[in-house]
C-alpha cells in the first residue's frame, strides 16, 4: 500500500540508529555530526506477526510473506527549521509525505555525544520539534485564509464553512498546539487536505535511553510521558544501540543469547514496528495455501472487495464473494479443508468488513 512511516528529531538522538535496526533493505549512516543525513533513507520494514509463523507452521508453504511498511529516515531537525535554517525547507517536505511520524527524542547522558541544545531535556526537545512544525503549518494556513475570508464573505456557504475550519486551525497554531489535537471530523478535514498539514500527523515517540533504564524508563522518558498524556500518544522506552546490535545478528541463536542477556522477551522494535502499524490504522489478513501463506495490509474497516484489491485490482472490479475463515478457527481445526468440513468457513459477499486475522479466499470474474 506505500504506505510510510518518518523518523524525525533533533539532530544526534538516535534517528538513524533506530533506521538502521528496524530496516531490513538499508542501512542508514550514522555518524556524530549535524545533518550527517541530508537525503532521507527507506527501508521496507517486516511487521511482526506470530499469527503468520502459526498459519505457517500448518500449512507448510513453499514461502512465507509478511506485510511491511516504509519506515524513512529523515534528517534531524533544528529550531528555525520552519524558516530554511538547517536545510529546514527540505526537510519539512520529506516529513510532508509520510503518514506517520515516529519522533525520537533523547532520554539518556553522554558527554561524547554532541549536543547543542544545552542539558538533556526531552520536553524541551519535544517542543522545538513541536513549534517547527506548527509554524510550517500556520505558514502553509496563512496562504490560504486570506482566500477563504474573501470568499466566505460573499455569502457562499460552502466557503464559509471552510474559512470557519481554517481560522478554527489557524487560532489553535497560534496557541502553540498540533492539529491533531482538534481531532477534527473527516469533514473538517477535506477543508485543510490539500494543505497536508504536518501536526495532524499521528505520532509515535521513542524515549532513546541509556543501556541501564530500557527495561524501566528514567527520569527523561517518564517527563516526555507526562508531557504528551494529552495527545493520545503513545511512549516506547528503547536503548537503540542495543536494538541495532540485536538486527545486525544474522544468526537466531546468537540473537536470541543476546537478548537473554539483556533479559529480552523480544526486540523492543517488534513493539515498534506494531504499534506504528496500529497508528495508521492498518489491520492484517491473511492468503493460506502451498504456495504461499502472506500477510496483508488494509485499512480499519475495509470491506471485502477492498481488501481484494490490495492482492490486484482485477479481484475488486470482479469481485462475487470471499471464502473466511477466523483464525483462531483456522489455528483450532488446523486447515482449511477441517474448518470447512466443521462448518467454519463462511461465504461473505460485498458489504463483509473484514477483520483482523481473517484467512481469506476470493472469488472474482472479470
Amino acid at each position: 500500500m506505500g504506505l510510510q512511516a518518518g523518523i524525525v528529531g533533533l539532530p544526534n538522538v538516535g534517528k538513524s540508529t533506530l533506521f538502521n535496526a528496524v530496516s531490513n533493505s538499508a542501512k542508514a549512516q550514522a555518524s556524530n555530526y549535524r545533518f550527517c543525513t541530508i537525503e532521507p533513507n527507506v527501508g521496507l520494514v517486516n511487521v511482526p506477526d506470530e499469527r503468520l509463523d502459526n498459519l505457517a507452521e500448518l500449512v507448510k508453504p513453499n514461502r512465507t510473506v509478511p506485510t511491511q511498511i516504509e519506515i524513512v529516515d529523515i534528517a534531524g531537525l533544528v529550531k528555525g527549521a520552519s524558516k530554511g535554517e538547517g536545510l529546514g525547507n527540505k526537510f519539512l517536505a520529506n516529513i510532508r509525505e509520510v503518514d506517520a511520524i515516529v519522533h525520537v527524542i533523547r532520554c539518556f547522558e553522554d558527554e561524547n555525544i554532541l549536543r547543542e541544545e544545552g542539558a538533556i531535556n526531552p520536553v524541551s526537545d519535544k517542543e522545538i520539534i513541536d513549534t517547527e512544525l506548527q509554524l510550517k503549518d500556520l505558514d502553509s494556513i496563512d496562504k490560504k485564509f486570506s482566500k477563504a475570508e474573501k470568499l466566505a464573505k460573499t455569502g457562499d456557504l460552502k466557503a464559509k464553512a471552510e474559512y470557519e475550519i481554517l481560522k478554527t486551525c489557524k487560532e489553535h497554531l497560534e496557541k502553540g498546539k498540533s492539529i491533531r489535537e482538534l481531532q477534527l471530523s473527516k469533514e473538517d478535514k477535506l477543508a485543510v487536505a490539500d494543505l497536508f498539514l504536518l501536526t495532524d500527523k499521528p505520532v509515535l515517540y521513542v524515549a532513546n535511553v541509556d543501556e541501564a533504564s530500557m527495561h524501566t524508563g528514567n527520569k527523561y522518558s517518564e517527563a516526555l510521558r507526562a508531557a504528551v498524556a494529552g495527545e493520545n500518544a503513545q511512549v516506547i522506552v528503547m536503548n537503540n544501540s542495543i536494538e541495532s546490535q540485536i538486527a545486525e545478528m544474522e544468526d537466531p541463536a546468537d540473537r536470541l543469547l543476546f537478548m537473554e542477556e539483556y533479559k529480552m522477551q523480544e526486540p523492543a522494535l517488534n513493539k515498534l514496528i506494531r504499534s506504528a502499524y496500529k497508528l495508521l490504522n492498518l489491520m492484517t489478513y491473511f492468503t493460506a495455501g502451498v504456495q504461499e501463506v502472506r500477510a496483508w495490509t488494509i485499512h480499519q474497516g475495509w470491506k471485502a472487495p477492498q481488501a481484494a484489491s490490495v492482492i490486484h485490482t482485477d479481484f475488486e472490479k470482479g469481485f462475487i464473494k470471499a471464502e473466511v475463515i477466523s483464525y483462531q478457527d483456522f489455528i483450532q481445526y488446523g486447515s482449511e479443508a477441517a474448518c470447512r468440513e466443521n462448518g467454519k468457513l463462511r461465504i461473505e459477499g460485498k458489504e463483509y468488513i473484514v477483520k483482523d486475522g481473517d484467512v481469506m479466499h476470493f472469488r472474482f470474474n472479470v
